[in-house]
């Protein structure tokens, strides 16, 4: 396969060094304005120039979302932003509003700008028009199909990226516009306060019987019916970059480094030419997902697409490398394993290599049979050859 970007998620500056040491070409980041996620995965302003610097020594690029839809009150301090974002070096932002691309256009004219997938372009003609605005890539609609995408390709100037969602978690909504959370809780999946009603167990109640609860489909005592697939395209990413698309982007900005790192991993390697397609999705399946889908890639979903719509994975993440010691390596804990463990390593220069535990040593210097403090420094005794930046799992199986 040819070169394309590979486009990380980052919530925070764990997040954007695992994404890079394990191959992303560039990661999205959200600032304090307009970043559409809860306000953990929000960078200050010092936090995001020093997130810039250090992307950019790393020779690979950064894009601030600024993708919620705006109010009114909202256009004169995104002007600033929009500034200081060009200031502070992004290579790109991340834009739905058509008011809010008009506001960072004319107050920051030399920024990029990407057209977000929640503004839901699904044919050549508004392509062309954000292109016409000053868009230098549009986020494709997560609706559109491979054919779609290559006949907005072949009526959109070369000069205009097209970027697709290839892996994570997609919303039921179209194109992620969504009202349940504002009506049940106040707080809008719009404003990026989604508390996620749709992936709730949900159970059928007749107005009569109050108090009597009926399964509607049976999965550990519990439904999920409002839930959706993850999205997962390691079998057929090379038909994407044939229909156009030039930027490959993983969803999970609320996601943990090992996730990013496991995603990465897999789509780094699937994009340099590795064929095993069973051996990446054994990976894929390593870390936490809803069933897995194709999306609309290939049409309409259509039929019985019902799913327990819980998450599932087949590790347990356990740990960190921090650095060697004699004889093994100081690990940060982050779920319980024990001696005797086998524990694989997730690396960017390996896959499937693992070790067993041959002795744990306490933070205090206590030898323990197991490492139960989330967060606890402990030593590990192993011959393996391990990196700092490494991360540790355990297959449950």
């Amino acid at each position: 396969m040819s070169p394309t970007e590979l486009l990380a998620p980052a919530g925070d500056e764990e997040c954007i060094a695992a994404a890079l040491r394990f191959g992303a070409d560039a990661v999205y980041i959200g600032g304090d304005l307009l970043q559409l996620r809860a306000t953990k995965a929000a960078f200050d302003r010092r936090r995001l120039a020093d997130a810039v610097s250090y992307v950019h020594g790393q020779g690979k690029r950064i894009y601030i979302t600024v993708n919620s839809f705006a109010k009114n009150r909202e256009l004169q301090p995104l002007a600033e932003y929009a500034r200081f974002l060009y200031d502070a070096g992004a290579d790109a932002a991340i834009v739905s509003d058509i008011g809010a691309v008009s506001v960072i256009k004319k107050n920051a004219p030399d920024l990029a700008v990407h057209i977000s997938t929640q503004a839901n372009c699904c044919n050549w003609a508004a392509a062309n028009v954000y292109y016409n605005m000053g868009a230098e890539r549009v986020v494709l609609a997560r609706e559109m199909t491979l054919e779609e995408i290559a006949e907005l390709r072949a009526h959109t100037p070369k000069a205009l990226d097209l970027e697709a969602f290839v892996h994570g978690a997609m919303c039921m909504s179209y194109s992620g516009r969504c009202l349940i959370s504002s009506f049940m809780n106040g707080r809008s999946g719009n404003r990026g306060e989604c508390t996620q009603p749709c992936r709730w167990s949900y159970y059928l109640v007749e107005q009569k019987r109050p108090e009597e609860y009926f399964e509607i489909e049976e999965h550990d005592g519990a439904s999920a019916i409002l839930s959706s697939h993850d999205l997962n395209c390691i079998a057929f990413i090379d038909r994407l970059r044939d229909a156009g698309v030039t930027s490959f982007k993983i969803e999970g900005r609320m996601k943990t480094a090992y996730y990013v790192a496991s995603v990465v991993n897999a789509y780094r390697r699937r994009l340099d030419g590795c064929e095993d397609i069973d051996l990446l999705q054994r990976e894929l399946e390593s870390v936490s997902h809803r069933p897995f889908a194709s999306g609309f890639y290939f049409g309409e979903v259509t039929g019985n697409h019902f799913n327990d719509g819980l998450y599932h994975s087949d590790c347990l993440f356990v740990g960190v490398v921090q650095d060697a010691v004699p004889g093994g390596y100081r690990i940060q804990q982050r779920n319980q394993f024990k001696t005797g463990d086998t524990l694989e390593i997730v690396a960017p220069d390996r896959l499937g290599d693992s070790f067993v535990v041959r002795e744990i040593v306490s933070s205090t210097g206590e030898t323990v049979d197991s490492a139960k403090l989330v967060g606890e420094i402990v030593t590990v005794k192993t011959d393996a050859a391990l990196q700092r930046g490494d991360f540790l799992r355990l297959r449950k199986s």
